[in-house]
């Protein structure tokens, strides 16, 4: 008789396999006949050419987002929880590499790892400053530390679909209607010093976070939803 995987391991890896391409299938699906507009594109065109960027966005929008660049190619921090799992395993089927920790746990570690790779494979980053249990709407410093290393300046975006669901968790997190018309909204780059201290850091931060919501407001007014911070 043949057998197909063993158990445990094996098992464990075609489950999470399985739940990366549905997820992936289910994200295509979602948006596959519709119309994305954007929203300060032409400014970071080139930026986003050079393939030397780093993508900060809120934790609830990066579904559209996935989509919207699905051919990145790029190496993202996700934290070491179950539901970060669900999404290393979807990134990965779009080609991404995946980095595992947070600001609470491994975060340091995984930091450096994030360098190493964008530094040695030319990939660009992408962050969620606000991952992974908030507060919401908040930039914590790991996006700041990571712009200061690789020397990247990082570009705010946003997203937002005119039909969704808004759900009642951390982040109010945003599922759009299938085929509904969404938006992406891009901000203006931040460049950190190589050699900013606690006290600038500290501004980039708010920096980032007045942008953020900036386009992220902008992104919601498009389609008439009114942003809460």
């Amino acid at each position: 008789m043949t057998v197909l995987f063993k158990k445990g391991t094996d098992a464990v890896g075609l489950k999470w396999w399985l739940i990366g391409w549905a997820g992936k299938l289910l994200i295509n699906f979602l948006y596959l006949f519709s119309r994305i507009d954007t929203i300060g594109y032409e400014a970071v065109a080139e930026q986003i050419r050079t393939r030397r960027f780093i993508f900060a966005l809120w934790h609830s929008r990066i579904l559209l987002l996935t989509y919207a660049h699905k051919k990145l190619n790029a190496t993202a921090m996700v934290s070491n929880s179950a539901d970060g799992e669900i999404v290393s395993q979807v990134l990965k089927r779009y080609g991404h590499k995946t980095i595992r920790g947070s600001t609470g746990k491994g975060g340091l570690r995984a930091l450096m790892q994030q360098i190493d790779d964008m530094r040695t494979n030319l990939r660009p980053g992408v962050v969620t400053p606000d991952g992974p249990q908030g507060p919401r709407y908040k930039v914590q410093q790991g996006v700041i530390l990571l712009a200061q290393k690789t020397g990247v300046p990082i570009i705010p975006v946003a997203c937002n679909s005119k039909r969704r669901k808004v759900f009642n968790s951390w982040d109010r997190f945003i599922l759009p209607f299938p085929w509904t018309e969404g938006v992406v909204a891009y901000g203006d780059p931040i460049h950190v010093p190589h050699d900013a201290d606690e006290r600038v850091i500290i501004a980039y931060m708010k920096e980032l976070e007045s942008e953020l919501n900036r386009i992220t407001a902008q992104a919601d007014q498009f389609f008439g939803h009114k942003f809460e911070v």
